[in-house]
């Protein structure tokens, strides 16, 4: 078979067989199939789509594609937990470890944010000294140790998405759902999970903008872990305004603690209890929501989550004491307040615009090769359902660069819309299952 003959059929519409499918992928990871081919390739899936079939195929020849983990020895139940992206969406920093001291392991691949997005490896990155790059043997050894570990994705762990992903994202065929699904649940499946949560944002901070999108999404993910025998759940949660009140790096590691304290922002700990109890209930350690928020809520108390944080953070070279003292993170030097041009109630906050503020301050990248402030951020004074005075502050801005802050404030100046005191909507849309 050739690439060529490949691209006509799915570019006609017809279905891939399983050794087609196979070789495809083999073949553009060692590269004989080569970039050029395989962007026709994603542009004939992002036009006419694949079939179930088809996608576990995609799917498993991805995952396949280099090195699966085995982490046999390890006898806790094996969770993990991915979202589709947001901002300020720093959950998995806190939810881990809350889980992990209950008795899951955790074997936590992230990545690092690209566009509006932050990237949970780049938030844990602003800690002094910390590190993502881990080889398997340090993997696993802080795995078994510690009951969870969170790291980058290796140069050996399903390499023909670290491909794809740079070519769709030079193509514009990001947002194809069968790409998308088959990208986040091969590098997932190669983890030896026994369970899975996935959290799909919908809204206009997340790349799934409406409901019915997002469903079609989590029910394709859904669906692939079934198919390969890993129970997985989905929730669907909304992501119009940032979750709780940094958007950063280093700020939001700050949130994250406080969350962990028992303090944090409610908005960010109700999605962080609920799609830890989730996990909770997948490893088999509880057996109902109530039964898991309860063991949740005595690891907090108690400091047993926290204190498995900072043995994480030293584990991973990582400097502890920034648990106690805030102020050896990163910190911007100047400081800037965006007021409110009127009085009301604050009806809107957009997540997007927030985002690209943010990403113009240099907390995100606008390109791979770009580099991160760790030190700069938002601090959201106001948000949805909050009543402002005319001249009261938004927003905070914790910047660097004076350039970078003047790029960042038509963004927040069109963010909040203030106006009559807004109808509350749910954080949870729905929660779905195979």
């Amino acid at each position: 078979m050739t690439a060529v003959e490949l691209i006509e059929k799915k570019r006609d519409g017809e279905a891939l067989t399983a050794n087609e499918i196979r070789w495809l992928i083999d073949s553009y990871t060692v590269g004989t199939v080569t970039d050029y081919q395989m962007a026709a390739m994603t542009m004939a899936v992002f036009l006419n789509g694949l079939n179930a079939e088809e996608l576990a195929v995609w799917t498993d020849a991805m995952m396949h594609s280099g090195e699966v983990l085995d982490f046999d020895l390890i006898k806790k139940p094996k969770v993990d937990k991915h979202s589709t992206g947001g901002v300020g969406d720093k959950v998995s920093i806190p939810l881990v470890p809350m889980v992990a001291a209950c008795g899951v392991a955790i074997p936590m691949i992230s990545g690092r944010g690209l566009g509006h997005t932050g990237g949970t490896l780049d938030k844990l990155e602003s800690i002094p000294g910390f590190t993502a790059s881990l080889d398997r043997e340090r993997f696993t050894s802080i795995l078994e140790q510690h009951g969870l570990v969170m790291a980058g994705q290796s140069e050996s762990l399903v390499p023909a998405d670290r491909k794809l992903y740079a070519l769709r994202d030079a193509t514009g065929t990001v947002p194809s759902i069968p790409l998308i699904s088959s990208s986040i649940m091969s590098k997932k499946l190669a983890e030896d999970l026994d369970g899975l949560v996935l959290d799909v944002k919908v809204g206009s901070g997340a790349f799934m903008k409406d409901e019915a999108s997002a469903r079609t999404l989590a029910k394709t993910m859904v669906g692939i872990g079934s198919a390969h025998g890993t129970t997985t759940v989905a929730y669907l949660t909304r992501m119009n305004e940032p979750l709780g009140h940094e958007v950063g790096n280093a700020s939001e590691i700050v949130e994250s603690i406080a969350v962990l304290r028992g303090d944090g922002p409610a908005d960010l700990t109700e999605v962080t209890m609920v799609l830890a109890a989730e996990m909770l209930m997948l490893g088999g350690i509880e057996d109902s929501t109530d039964a898991a928020n309860r063991r949740l809520e005595q690891v907090i108390a108690s400091g047993e989550a926290l204190e498995l944080f900072g043995e994480v953070i030293e584990a991973q070279g990582g400097n502890r004491h920034v648990i106690d003292d805030p102020s050896l993170l990163p910190k911007a030097s100047h400081r800037f307040e965006v007021k409110a041009p009127i009085s009301g109630f604050v009806r809107e906050v957009d997540a997007l615009a927030i985002g690209r503020a943010a990403m113009s301050l240099g907390a995100g990248r606008e390109t791979k090769e770009d580099s991160i402030d760790p030190g700069v951020g938002i601090t959201l004074n106001a948000k949805t359902g909050d009543s402002v005075d005319q001249g009261a502050p938004l927003a905070t801005l914790a910047f660097n660069d004076h350039d970078r802050a003047e790029a960042a404030l038509p963004f927040l100046r069109e963010a909040w819309e203030i106006g009559e005191a807004p109808t509350r909507q749910e954080l949870i849309i729905d929660r779905i299952d195979g």
